[in-house]
């Protein structure tokens, strides 16, 4: 079902711009492909933002999202998409938009470079390749910091409705990529932000006014501002959270100089899932209906910090008719099925995000956990806005789900997903299974280096034995999901849930692996694009049991 959206926000249509984000019209001025570098340089700024540093960021730094000088490459494509003048060489940008440099080996003869950047591919696979250069022209025309961020947000949200529209088509799709690809949202919106960061505007623009304006639109393109939660008796409220990909850098390379890795091609079914589900409706049996709303959230710390998950989903959980009646977080993990993780743990940041910086990464030679009480940013930080407090116990260590993971696994959701080659899973009459992921680890106490484990997952439900939670008094060392940003936006998620009081399903789904190829440097290939669709087709069905007991 295509989502029915609200009224156009500003820099919509009426502005003349959105016809030109996927086919060139008559008359537009069409640019020459930039020149690109066949190597992939990631410039990194202070060592405080990297992610192997054992230095303690101080908290204006992890709020930040670090920038670092733009390569020569990376400034003559983000000039490529705009008015001439528009954009400045010398300002910085984001580790992650280094990476619209990347260029793979070709798929044919791997010892030459492909044709085009790994972007570009993705972008233009999707036909949103006018999507950049018509953002340019519009951003450019801006002659205020107020019109540029409700232009940048407009045009944010615009660029949402088109990617959820684009997976939702019945009817076939512009460009060579499936419909159901997640990756181009993700690249056409760094090109954008690229823009962002090298425009050199008329005005005066500080470096905090210019984060301020990028942040608008990357949480407009995430579809944060198109929540949309129906008010009535009869209807029931889902928000789903879903990520970015993510372990971008690395993997096979070929002979082709200066190459980069195919770890590039990584997408991630989560954030596939939310673009599939945005904005759709099912029936539960007693004619119920129960409507899905959906974003994606960035694999960084800072931005969580600065409230990226809780803006979006706090005030859903307050006293309204907008009220939601359920909010669930995915995120892809390992293997060939699905974990209910049942703890959440406040401890996280060990593991660098996209940006290559890790709030909490392990100290010295001796890859030894940090403790919260000498770095605070191996806690999860919460806005005073959302409950958040000032102690290692505020907020709490621990959070856990409410979904209803009974329903959940006695549904039998994978029973009819065609399994995807190669699937290990060893029950062939499913996709995947789904478990209940009740382990975690912990430290008796936060003043004490000593971890501790509680292994207790069983494939079988209900368990021989009834999960141990985790102890009163111990600091959390790993939820069942890691110390990573999935597990952040699980204790995000069930955080708000009880500071607001609710009695509402809340908490995680990880999926299984998506990124398995066929084929060592195409974008895209049969396999890799069979796993994705059997593990969105099996989230949908986990998403629709808790929709159906909510």
């Amino acid at each position: 079902m295509t989502k029915r959206h609200g009224a156009p926000p500003p820099g919509d249509r009426a502005s003349g711009i959105r016809p030109v984000f996927r086919h060139a019209q008559p008359g537009a001025r069409l640019r020459q492909s930039a020149p690109v570098a066949a190597g992939l340089a990631l410039v990194l700024g202070s060592a405080l933002l990297v992610a192997c540093s054992p230095v303690v960021p101080t908290p204006e730094q992890r709020i930040t999202t670090a920038l670092s000088p733009a390569s020569d490459e990376l400034s003559t494509i983000v000039a490529g998409f705009a008015p001439e003048g528009c954009t400045d060489a010398s300002l910085p940008v984001t580790v992650e938009e280094q990476r619209l440099t990347a260029v793979l080996p070709n798929e044919a003869d791997p010892s030459q470079p492909a044709d085009r950047t790994f972007a570009r591919a993705m972008v233009e696979g999707a036909g949103f390749g006018e999507f950049t250069a018509a953002f340019a022209d519009a951003v450019c025309a801006q002659g205020s910091l107020a019109d540029a961020q409700t232009a940048v947000e407009g045009l944010g949200t615009l660029l949402w409705q088109d990617a959820v529209d684009r997976v939702q088509a019945t009817d076939g799709v512009t460009g060579d990529l499936p419909a159901s690809d997640d990756r181009p949202l993700y690249w056409a919106r760094l090109e954008a932000m690229s823009v962002l960061h090298q425009w050199s505007p008329d005005f005066e623009l500080s470096t905090q006014e210019r984060g301020v304006m990028v942040d608008a639109f990357d949480r407009a393109a995430r579809g944060m501002r198109d929540v949309d939660l129906p008010a009535g008796d009869q209807v029931v409220g889902v928000l789903v959270s879903g990520f970015d990909p993510f372990t971008l850098d690395g993997g096979a390379t070929g002979s082709a100089a200066g190459t980069t890795g195919n770890q590039i091609r990584h997408g991630n079914p989560s954030g596939a899932t939310a673009l599939a589900i945005d904005g759709t409706t099912t029936t539960a049996p007693d004619g119920t209906t129960v409507h899905y709303e959906a974003y994606t959230l960035p694999v960084n710390y800072p931005e969580f910090e600065r409230g990226y998950l809780d803006d979006t989903v706090g005030p859903l959980m307050e006293a309204g008719d907008d009220r939601l009646d359920a909010s669930i977080t995915l995120s892809q993990a390992g293997g060939s099925q699905f974990a209910l993780e049942q703890w959440n743990g406040r401890y996280h940041g060990d593991v660098a995000g996209n940006d290559n910086f890790a709030p909490c990464p392990p100290a010295g030679l001796t890859g030894a956990p940090q403790l919260a009480k000498d770095n605070p940013g191996c806690n999860t930080q919460v806005l005073e806005r959302w409950g958040g407090g000032d102690t290692v116990a505020d907020p709490p260590q621990w959070t856990a789900s409410t979904l209803p993971i009974e329903q959940m696994i006695v549904a039998r959701t994978g029973s009819d997903v065609p399994r995807p080659p190669g699937d290990t899973w060893e029950d062939e009459s499913v996709a995947f299974g789904v478990l209940w992921n009740t382990n975690y680890r912990y430290f008796p106490s936060c003043d004490s280096n000593e971890e501790k484990e509680t292994s207790q997952r069983e494939d079988a439900y209900p368990p021989a034995l009834e999960p141990t939670p985790p102890p009163e008094d111990s600091c959390a060392r790993s939820g069942g999901g890691g110390t990573y940003l999935s597990n952040e936006s699980a204790y995000r998620n069930t955080l708000l849930r009880d500071r607001a009081g609710l009695d509402i399903p809340a908490g995680h789904i990880h999926t299984p692996d998506m990124q398995n190829f066929h084929t060592e440097f195409a974008v895209t290939d049969a396999t890799f694009e069979a796993w994705r669709d059997a593990i969105v087709a099996q989230t949908r069905e986990l998403i629709a049991v808790v929709g159906t007991h909510s």
